[in-house]
């Protein structure tokens, strides 16, 4: 089943919630089924990793943990701030994502 959220991947968000509160980066991938997303940036943790081909080294790497998608905000492109989002049916039948602040569609 896909799940369908206020936000997708390549948009800017901003973080309201949590540890990272404040914080904002662009979304690197959306988990549909864990209602999570990794945001650019942001909740960065360190895994340890064993020498592989990929890394012959092995060692300690930093990579963006995720985050729940209800402590993210979409930031609206026009005017820079975070918003709502609303759908809204277009003339040929499509869902669109519109701005609450702006009443534009993004």
């Amino acid at each position: 089943m896909k799940m369908k959220f206020h936000i997708k991947k390549g948009d800017l968000v901003k973080v309201i919630a949590g540890n990272h509160k404040g914080g904002q980066g662009r979304v690197l991938e959306i988990l549909g089924l864990k209602n999570r997303a990794l945001v650019e940036g942001v909740n960065i943790v360190k895994k340890h990793t064993k020498p592989s081909a990929q890394f012959p080294e092995g060692g300690i790497i930093e990579k963006e943990g995720s985050i729940h998608i209800s402590n993210l905000m979409l930031v609206d492109p026009k005017t820079g701030e975070p918003t709502r989002t609303n759908r809204v049916k277009g003339k040929d039948g499509k869902l669109s994502r519109v701005s609450i602040k702006t009443k534009e569609v993004i």
